[in-house]
């Protein structure tokens, strides 16, 4: 587990570059439990590459695997990598996607994006998505390690889709753990050799912004029951600040799953830490 001097100088990384990478972070037996699962998946869902510009003609991706369960509930809330993303966005931060991105042999790199481009809110502003890619595979020049553009999280706009950039590889070891800006710009790169390169793409979004996919409606309820409380409220079932995303006033998990997530309404807590909202 990483200590808190570490934590902060990744944190301030990011801040300043717009990404880190957290070396040699994950446990083997978890990447190799990953790596068969995605596998299995793969086969049983018989995925295919999407065949767009975005997702690419030779890349395999799965999405929504919380609702999967097995090694995949580990991710969101991994003490290497979560008390990171909460130094960037905050504790309210909730998961806004988790999937898989395999490329393979003949693949061409992704066009150059940011992942809050969508959100209509003017550049810069303050983080609103940090994103991670667990490298199940080792990430190389030559493979197709994640382009990044240092320091242009910080730019007024963001890039043109389908323009060049010049960019650099996100180089790092097998069980290493990349960490960007949702402004950073950034795409998958070109697999010029013949093994695949797989990466988790563990996405995070501020708590009062919409996930990428709806984990309250994705993820089957008999499984989200299972989820221990921490990646219960990072999926959106708990309520952020004490207001956002409450049901008459109760915390979401204790009215669709029976499960006590209890927090306190804001307008319940004594009036000085009120907002204006009266």
């Amino acid at each position: 587990m990483l200590d808190p001097t570490t934590i902060e100088a990744h944190i301030r990384r990011i801040a300043t570059d717009g990404y880190t990478i957290i070396e040699n972070a994950i446990d083997p037996a978890l990447l190799d439990a990953l790596a068969r699962e995605l596998e299995r998946l793969e086969h049983e869902l018989g995925a295919v590459p999407a065949g767009n510009s975005f997702e690419g003609a030779n890349t395999v991706r799965i999405y929504n695997l919380l609702a999967y369960g097995g090694p995949f509930a580990a991710v969101p809330t991994h003490a290497n990598v979560l008390p990171i993303v909460e130094g960037v966005l905050d504790d309210g931060c909730l998961i806004s996607s988790l999937s898989s991105i395999a490329i393979d042999a003949g693949e061409i790199a992704q066009p150059i994006h940011a992942d809050d481009q969508l959100i209509p809110v003017d550049k810069p502003h303050v983080p609103l998505v940090c994103n991670t890619m667990w490298a199940i595979t080792e990430f190389t020049e030559e493979n197709g390690a994640t382009r990044i553009l240092p320091g242009s999280h910080t730019r007024d706009h963001s890039p043109e889709y389908g323009r060049p950039y010049e960019s650099i590889a996100a180089v790092m070891p097998r069980g290493s753990v990349l960490v960007w800006h949702g402004s950073l710009w950034h795409g998958g790169g070109a697999n010029r050799t013949g093994e695949r390169r797989v990466g988790v793409a563990m996405n995070y979004c501020a708590g009062y912004v919409r996930q990428q996919e709806n984990q309250q409606l994705g993820v089957p309820a008999e499984i989200a029951r299972t989820y221990p409380a921490r990646l219960l409220e990072l999926m959106g079932y708990g309520i952020y600040r004490g207001l956002i995303g409450h049901i008459d006033k109760r915390v979401p998990a204790d009215v669709v799953l029976g499960r006590d997530l209890s927090a306190p309404i804001v307008w319940e807590e004594p009036k000085s830490t009120r907002g204006s909202d009266d």
